[in-house]
């Protein structure tokens, strides 16, 4: 539709939401499948005119919505003022008047609207809605269909909580009044400041929706609660510097660090066919076509896992000459110690008795350990994240998704163990029986820590350990390996998840250098 504009504010610092936005934009924020902005945009016709205001990490904004809406219409206006003294969203929206010289619609960029699209405007109105909490929200007073005031958040007598949608048809008044507040200096400056004010003159109407079709991601309690609506077909484990989306079949990664990013585009030159092939890419984020197939963690059984093992060797393993001793001694050891520090911070770790075994503090383990031994790998290439949730089953064979971005700076060569380990790990402790926490711990005198293992996987590890035996690798280095994998794992997760890692971690370790 012709001239359909509207206005999404990505420029504030989502402070609301905490550590979740320490590493990029609300706005980015995976909600089901995608981020909440794919929420919005794809909830207008696909010749809507947007105008997305940028300021925190607004390069990752840009960059996700170029890369992964490439047909649609964007302006970007970078926000000179986005934080701090003299900033607002009345601000943020101030310096986008350029382009909005028409009827528009504002729609806030933490506002999800389920199965409804706000209409162009004819005439101005605002939106609203129900909360229970209705204390984080301003609200609306209205008599019959017509706005009468809009109040600040905590007011008690209201009717609807305003949803963040506007419609503003009175565009020039907007930015006339919008100006003359700006001259006060209000911090806390937004587009219901410039509503009550145009309502001395101009009619809102108030336009409602049912509590169904509303979600808010722009706190944390409401966050959740819109995440459990919004269920994922997938089993994801979210991470603050890295998230995965699937938008309109294909798949798109986003890395908070430029480098990984990079290096990830870089390897599919060196994994070849074994990956899919990336069809775009930017600082950081990269995209590829949605691989059709079954999720291999899911599809798996010993007979699949053995043709499996066997496409690893020939396609995998086998594509690079075996370089014998290369040292991946600061990969194993030096990460280990500093992942151990930020494990424990300043608690001292000691003996304990686990599973009715006395096991030693871990640093007492880790000098036990023949690190000389453990770095001397295999070079070959390499996935390095090689588990089954990372595996597409093909009606051709398998791809492999997720790869690792290097093995210690080096993008073509890594060891051949450290894949057999994580692969070793993923049978025991995978994405399904952590999410379910179906693992036990119980922290008496003598501690209990034990985990639910599947008997189908069980088979596959034989079969993974036969398939060692049979090319002569060592059976035990794999075990070890794996052990300092759930050690390393332990300060990436919350608790109990990060308890559980490092204490079996420790228990496994102890128990195969016994």
């Amino acid at each position: 539709m012709e001239g359909y504009k509207v206005l999404i504010t990505t420029s504030g610092i989502g402070s609301r939401l905490g550590e979740l936005t320490d590493l990029t934009n609300k706005c980015l924020i995976r909600v089901s499948n995608k981020p909440a902005i794919s929420h919005i945009v794809e909830s207008y016709p696909k010749t809507t005119n947007f105008v997305i205001s940028l300021g925190h990490f607004g390069s990752h904004v840009k960059q996700y919505l170029e890369l992964t809406y490439p047909e649609n219409n964007f302006q970007f206006v970078e926000i000179d003022n986005y934080k701090g003294k003299g900033s607002s969203l009345g601000y943020s929206i101030y310096s986008c008047k350029e382009y909005l010289n028409e009827p528009f619609i504002f729609h806030a960029s933490d506002t999800i609207i389920e199965n409804y699209t706000p209409e162009k405007p004819s005439y101005n109105y605002v939106i609203g809605g129900y909360k229970e909490n209705s204390s984080h929200y301003c609200t609306l007073n209205f008599e019959k269909e017509y706005l009468t005031k809009i109040n600040k958040k905590g007011e008690f007598n209201f009717d609807k909580s305003y949803v963040g949608i506007c419609g503003i048809y009175d565009h020039d008044l907007f930015f006339e009044n919008l100006n003359k507040l700006l001259d006060n200096k209000n911090t806390e400056l937004s587009d219901v400041n410039v509503i009550n004010l145009m309502l001395s003159t101009k009619k809102f109407k108030v336009k409602e929706i049912t509590e169904s079709c509303w979600f808010d991601v722009g706190n944390v309690y409401e966050l959740n609660k819109t995440k459990k609506y919004f269920t994922c077909e997938y089993d994801i484990l979210d991470k603050k510097d890295e998230s995965i989306f699937f938008v309109n079949d294909y798949v798109i990664k986003f890395f908070s660090d430029e480098v990984i990013c990079k290096n990830r585009v870089n390897r599919t030159q060196v994994l070849n066919d074994v990956v899919p092939k990336i069809v775009g890419h930017t600082k950081n984020f990269y995209k590829y076509k949605k691989v059709d197939g079954n999720l291999f963690s899911e599809s798996v059984t010993p007979k699949t896992f053995v043709t499996f093992i066997n496409w690893l060797k020939g396609e995998l393993w086998g594509k690079k000459d075996q370089i014998q001793n290369k040292n991946f001694i600061d990969f194993y050891k030096t990460k280990t110690e500093k992942r151990i520090l930020q494990y424990l911070g300043d608690t001292i770790d000691k003996e304990e008795i686990i599973n009715g075994l006395k096991v030693p503090s871990i640093n007492d383990i880790l000098n036990k350990i023949d690190f000389d031994i453990i770095s001397n790998g295999i070079g070959t290439n390499y996935h390095g994240d090689l588990i089954l949730d990372n595996v597409i089953e093909t009606e051709n064979g398998f791809k492999l998704i997720d790869w690792r971005q290097d093995f210690q700076g080096d993008i073509e060569i890594g060891d051949l163990y450290y894949d057999l380990a994580k692969l070793n790990h993923n049978l025991i402790l995978n994405h399904n029986i952590l999410s379910k926490k179906l693992y036990k711990i119980e922290d008496n005198y003598e501690k209990k820590y034990d985990v639910l293992c599947s008997s189908n996987l069980m088979e596959c590890q034989e079969i993974l350990f036969e398939f060692a035996k049979q090319n002569n690798l060592d059976c035990k280095k794999i075990k070890i390996i794996t052990s300092l994998i759930w050690i390393n794992m332990s300060p990436l997760h919350e608790y109990p998840l990060n308890k559980f890692l490092f204490t079996f971690g420790k228990y496994k370790l102890y128990k195969e250098l016994i």
